[in-house]
């Protein structure tokens, strides 16, 4: 095993996104540029009793690619091995998230109905913005009640372009929402 995450940056239509990798996963796909950085960070070295390191790898070139064809060609589902670093109930949330049809857009509240903790919308929005495979694990298809964009790590513009993205990429061109 290896004792560094190995991160490069990325520059997507967006804004720049972090990669990082660990033993052949990726464990960090996120907005350099965002009010968590240092806390995300953290937890990633803490968990992986790893440090960061700056250096490019193939597999870095693998995972860009797959980002430009998602942000290109309309790239659906990713095939990057993965490894999620937080606690159980974070790795629960990030994997409903994964479970989202590309195209399809959730409430906080549905979100949390569809893990039956009805009473959990806070908790669920917590976990959704502690993510650090952003675009990976799709945190950018949760909305409010109302559908309304709500707070994102990249920004609401990122948000709202990624939104549009997969709307205008998916079979129908229009996006599925649960409320």
């Amino acid at each position: 095993m290896s004792n560094h995450i190995l991160v490069a940056p990325y520059s997507s239509p967006v804004g720049i996104l972090l990669i990082g990798t660990f033993d052949d996963h990726l464990v960090l796909c996120d907005w350099k540029y965002r009010k968590q950085r240092d806390q995300i960070d953290h937890r990633l070295t803490q968990y992986f009793n790893a440090s960061l390191e700056y250096k490019k790898t193939r597999f870095h070139q693998t995972i860009f690619q797959q980002l430009e064809d998602y942000f290109n060609k309309g790239l659906k589902k990713f095939t990057i091995p993965i490894l999620l670093a937080g606690t159980n109930f974070q790795k629960d949330v990030w994997n409903t998230l994964l479970d989202l049809e590309y195209g399809e857009v959730i409430s906080y509240g549905a979100l949390s109905r569809k893990r039956n903790q009805q009473k959990a919308i806070r908790a669920v929005a917590a976990a959704n913005g502690a993510n650090a495979l952003s675009i990976i694990v799709p945190c950018h298809r949760v909305v409010g009640a109302d559908g309304s964009l709500t707070g994102y790590a990249g920004g609401l513009k990122a948000k709202r372009y990624l939104i549009d993205l997969e709307r205008k990429n998916s079979d129908t061109g229009q996006m599925k929402l649960f409320i």
